[in-house]
């Protein structure tokens, strides 16, 4: 792969020894002639990753989620070093990187690139998801009821706490959760998954990257909320209709060249030998 001449750093500075991590890094690149820039802001600046190889991401996979939307946007190849718990999407180790950094920027990594889903809702605004798009009932005292169409053809009409709508990367994370199933991350899938259904028997789909989603809430009593990556991003006054597809831009992802899904599966989930 080609080497990395500027790199951008993303730190989350609620994260104790995220600081002096960054400097320690910035310091190591620029010895070896490499541009850097820095920044702590939550989400990072529109336009933050603009004409930049690469974008090292300091903190937990939340950190990591808060990138996702400029790093597809510019289509700037990043990764997550791991100052939190469990780190899916942030793998790498502070100790690791450190050793590591030198051989990325001369090149010594792998790109792969992660499917996102892309959003619309009634206001004509959008957004991208790298794990999943949630609609949840902001009252817990009552179901809401959601019905949800593959292009034109009806799935089901839904009553439940809401749907988990993932990407493969985003199988591992609230989808889990939920039941859902683990996916392979070069998959070209969504999976729709309902979280504590009225009716037992509604338990995930699979559908192909070809199809477009629609979600309607009919009930004008319900108090959606929808989460894309886990922040808030629309209500009801404005989500429903709501389109979710797969999109047409990818995340590109910078790993080591001994990258292995399952062996991070096996290491964050606790699966016994």
């Amino acid at each position: 792969m080609k080497p990395i001449q500027k790199i951008a750093f993303v730190v989350n500075a609620g994260k104790p020894n995220a600081y002096p991590l960054a400097e320690s890094l910035v310091t190591l690149a620029e010895n070896h002639g490499v541009r850097t820039q820095s920044t702590d802001t939550y989400p990072i600046p529109k336009g933050f990753l603009k004409g930049y190889d690469a974008c090292c991401v300091i903190g937990g996979d939340g950190t990591f989620l808060s990138t996702v939307n400029e790093a597809v946007r510019e289509q700037v190849p990043i990764l997550g070093i791991n100052m939190g718990k469990l780190g899916f999407l942030a793998t790498f180790s502070p100790e690791d990187f450190r050793k590591k950094l030198l051989e990325f920027l001369k090149g010594n990594y792998v790109l792969t690139h992660r499917a996102v889903l892309h959003c619309r809702n009634a206001r004509d605004d959008t957004a991208w998801a790298l794990n999943d798009v949630v609609i949840k009932q902001l009252s817990w005292s009552r179901l809401l009821n959601l019905s949800v169409y593959s292009d034109q053809e009806k799935v089901h009409d839904y009553s439940c706490d809401g749907l988990i709508f993932s990407t493969p990367t985003g199988s591992t994370a609230y989808n889990l959760s939920a039941d859902g199933p683990i996916i392979h991350p070069s998959a070209q899938i969504v999976c729709m998954t309902p979280i504590c259904p009225h009716t037992l028997s509604n338990r995930s789909i699979i559908f192909p990257h070809s199809k477009c989603l629609k979600v309607l809430c009919p009930d004008e009593e319900a108090t959606p909320q929808v989460a894309i990556d886990g922040k808030i991003n629309w209500d009801r006054t404005d989500a429903f209709p709501l389109e979710i597809r797969m999109a047409e831009e990818t995340l590109p992802l910078l790993q080591d060249n001994h990258y292995d899904h399952f062996d991070i599966i096996r290491n964050k989930l606790n699966w016994s030998a």
